[in-house]
């Protein structure tokens, strides 16, 4: 009996078995997002299709991979934490796999496109699930946890480009896309079984926690009734959209400034050791700011990394036009972008209770997809003014924009919230419900 209960304490470390396996399954579905660029040119070059008809499957996948997880959310967290996690992770490794042996297969666009829906709707669930379950076992370490699983889907495809690119050269692409179906949705549907949610006597008690955290559980129609969500929501969008106007457009930023070709380490270009070093920065933000936000609080947390993000957009535009400069610049403006997967996950769940975290965390999540579509407006204002020195002073504004929200409005009407909560408390002589 005493083994049981260490091994499912707060103290023990099944927590940390349940962290580790949410984060292969990230893993395993990030090729499905970050590989998906080294199969384009074969299938075009294969089947003749042109590449913009190609990457519109690119686009579905997004699309249902973001946009779907508040509905998959829902049901994990209907179906309650033993079954929840289990099932929606086990059909989401049936549905990558599925999705990917599709694209093997596909002869044509409408099949590849249909490869696309099945393996969205797929990795949207795992994603969901995993960060849900994240900041469900963490609340002591939440920004660390959160922070940990979004770098296995940010830099999960690292280990795997390498293989990805060779077995295309040797075997083709579509036997490419069929054996790693297999592995990673197998591998994923095999983790699943490991994976629940903890009950209440099994996350550490509130003493244990270092920031501001809600002492109730809101639903998520109670969350959406909420103006701190929304103000959250925003927060999202301004800093998600700066980022992909940067990361959607830095091979033809390096272009523009002619730096792109430069050789500058061991026979490497600009751009190829700009985009190694800029994926390490982006992985690598996200346990570090969430284990800095444990540390020192979200709020305050977000002033310090976005302070930099602004920084960083603004010495792009005003000092990167050097191969190295451009290289540093970069690397920062991503190192300052990625950890908003691990900073507002954990905000959130902070802000509406454990509970429903995994509905509640993946309908904030949406706010990627939102923010998706004001990437295109840096091409026309690039395009207006002749330079991208005005996309740069917007991203960058975006940015101190979100710092201003953070500590004097989003803080105060947190702090706000807290007092009423113990107020009720003292008032009826024990813990809200």
């Amino acid at each position: 009996m005493a083994a049981s209960m260490n091994a499912t304490s707060p103290t023990g470390g099944f927590r940390w078995v349940q962290l580790i396996v949410g984060v292969v399954c990230m893993a395993m579905i990030a090729n499905l997002q970050y590989g998906w660029t080294y199969f384009v040119g074969p299938m075009s070059k294969a089947n003749s299709w042109d590449v913009g008809s190609i990457q519109i499957a690119f686009s579905i996948f997004v699309a249902l991979e973001t946009w779907l997880t508040p509905v998959e959310g829902w049901i994990v967290d209907s179906l309650g934490p033993q079954r929840g996690p289990k099932l929606m992770v086990a059909a989401g490794g049936l549905f990558v796999a599925i999705g990917w042996l599709i694209n093997a297969k596909a002869t044509s666009l409408e099949m590849l496109y249909l490869g696309a829906v099945i393996s969205g709707v797929g990795a949207g669930g795992i994603y969901a699930t995993c960060v849900g379950n994240a900041v469900k076992w963490f609340p002591d370490r939440r920004g660390l946890a959160v922070g940990l699983t979004a770098a296995g889907f940010g830099a999960g495809a690292a280990v795997t480009v390498i293989p990805i690119q060779k077995m295309i050269a040797s075997i083709g692409y579509a036997d490419t896309f069929f054996w790693f179906a297999l592995g990673q949705g197998g591998i994923i549907f095999i983790l699943a079984w490991l994976l629940r949610s903890p009950e209440p006597s099994e996350v550490p008690a509130a003493g244990a926690v270092k920031v501001l955290q809600s002492k109730t559980s809101s639903t998520p129609g109670q969350m959406l009734a909420s103006p701190v969500f929304w103000l959250l929501y925003v927060m999202f969008v301004l800093v998600s959209a700066s980022g992909l106007m940067v990361a959607a457009q830095i091979a033809l930023i390096a272009k523009d400034y002619g730096v792109a070709q430069s050789v500058v380490l061991f026979g490497a270009t600009t751009l190829i050791v700009s985009g190694v070093i800029d994926n390490l920065a982006n992985g690598g933000a996200r346990p570090f700011f969430g284990w800095v936000s444990d540390q020192i609080g979200r709020e305050y947390t977000m002033a310090i990394a976005f302070t930099a993000g602004g920084l960083a957009y603004w010495l792009l535009g005003t000092a990167g036009t050097t191969p190295w400069t451009f290289v540093i610049c970069a690397a920062l403006i991503f190192f300052t972008w990625g950890e908003i997967f691990s900073l507002f996950p954990s905000t959130c769940t902070d802000m509406f209770g454990p509970k429903y975290a995994t509905t509640n965390t993946s309908l904030l999540y949406t706010a990627k997809g939102l923010s998706a579509f004001v990437v295109p407006l840096a091409n026309v204002l690039k395009s207006y003014t002749g330079n991208w020195h005005s996309v740069f002073a917007i991203a960058a504004i975006m940015n101190f924009a979100v710092v201003g929200l953070a500590l004097f409005v989003v803080r105060p009407m947190r702090l706000s919230i807290s007092a009423s909560q113990d107020k009720q408390e003292r008032a009826v002589g024990q813990p809200a419900e």
